[in-house]
């Protein structure tokens, strides 16, 4: 379930982060209670992780795929643009989250 949970934190986490550009300094009412309401639930459910998933571990994983995530909706929602290194970057994140899931002895307890 503290899976279930982290992804929940992950996904509150990117809705926010995304919601958090299109504030336009906070001058936008909606997105911007899109954005508070998003970090709390963030939050909230990373906590409800860290019941069983050690703090550095969700630390790792939430901002690790959260980096990707909002990568990935910088490229679709706002145009913007990833190079060569950026991509390769992405990549190592991901694989360290796959290491961690696969091999961490930490992550599996």
């Amino acid at each position: 379930m503290s899976y279930f949970y982290l992804a929940l934190a992950i996904v509150a986490e990117v809705i926010a982060t995304s919601s958090l550009k299109a504030t336009e300094e906070f001058t936008k009412p909606l997105p911007t209670v899109l954005m508070v309401v998003g970090y709390m639930l963030a939050f909230y459910f990373m906590t409800l992780a860290m019941r069983t998933i050690p703090l550095g571990v969700t630390y790792a994983i939430w901002s690790g795929l959260g980096i990707v995530l909002i990568s990935t909706v910088g490229v679709f929602l706002y145009n913007e643009k990833l190079d060569l290194p950026a991509l390769i970057g992405m990549g190592l994140i991901i694989a360290g989250v796959v290491v961690m899931k696969l091999f961490s002895k930490t992550l599996n307890t």
